[in-house]
């Protein structure tokens, strides 16, 4: 095991169940497996690859503040994809879903060949599906 490597998110949401669904989908799509090993009764979903493993878990808001990603606190999150098609195929998907897409598939100038997606989950948390042929 590499340290340094992040072992688990947690996130905060105002509705558990529409997120767990909302969850469930997309984090199901991109390999993640749900555990209740996780604090009884917090939605977790687990990626293990390599000897490493991340768990993305579920917690109920105990305020009713709206996300402000340019508030101080998470901006977003991206997740590496393996290739273009892959991002396409992507956002197919949540135009199916009809979950909120921020900005289509484009490339970007971040880095040489930097193609991503931006999207969001019920709470307006943005997320990005990057590929970097860097990491090819």
């Amino acid at each position: 095991m590499l340290s340094g490597f992040i072992n688990h998110l947690d996130l905060t949401v105002t509705d558990i169940k529409a997120s767990s669904a909302f969850y469930d989908k997309v984090l199901g799509r991109l390999g993640y497996v749900r555990t209740t090993d996780y604090a009884g009764d917090v939605p977790c979903w687990v990626l293990s690859h390599a000897g490493m493993t991340l768990s993305i878990g579920l917690h109920q808001a105990r305020v009713a503040t709206a996300h402000n990603r340019y508030a101080a606190g998470l901006h977003h999150l991206a997740f590496h994809m393996a290739s273009r098609a892959e991002i396409d195929s992507f956002y197919a998907f949540l135009l199916h879903e009809q979950f909120a897409v921020l900005d289509a598939p484009a490339e970007y100038d971040y880095t040489l060949g930097y193609y991503a997606i931006f999207f969001a989950d019920p709470d307006g948390l943005k997320f990005e599906l990057v590929h970097e042929p860097r990491f090819d």
